[in-house]
């Protein structure tokens, strides 16, 4: 008995630190990949870095993005789900 409430301080850390650490990440991580399995031609998006622009052409991990300024290759990862949804549900509201 005097062993666990010794390890007891431990385990509740560990607990704690998974729930509000290690498993909202994973959820994170879980819609970001659905996000970027759900991307269709024709969608509207915002790169992590910024850029604007539209999808014309997707691969398995690549899309190619159409901008003001010509068509662009990049990962289907440098694709932002928070920004690329801020802007469409802006774009709703107007």
């Amino acid at each position: 008995m005097g062993q666990l409430t010794q390890f007891a301080p431990f385990l509740l850390m560990f607990v704690v630190i998974y729930f509000f650490m290690i498993r909202p990440q994973q959820k994170k991580a879980k819609n970001e990949k659905e996000f970027e399995s759900s991307l269709k031609v024709g969608d509207k998006i915002i790169t992590k870095s910024g850029l604007h622009g539209k999808v014309s052409e997707l691969a398995d991990t690549t899309v190619i993005v159409e901008t003001m300024s010509g068509k662009l290759k990049m990962e289907r990862s440098a694709i932002s789900m928070e920004m690329s949804a801020a802007m469409n549900t802006a774009a709703v509201k107007k």
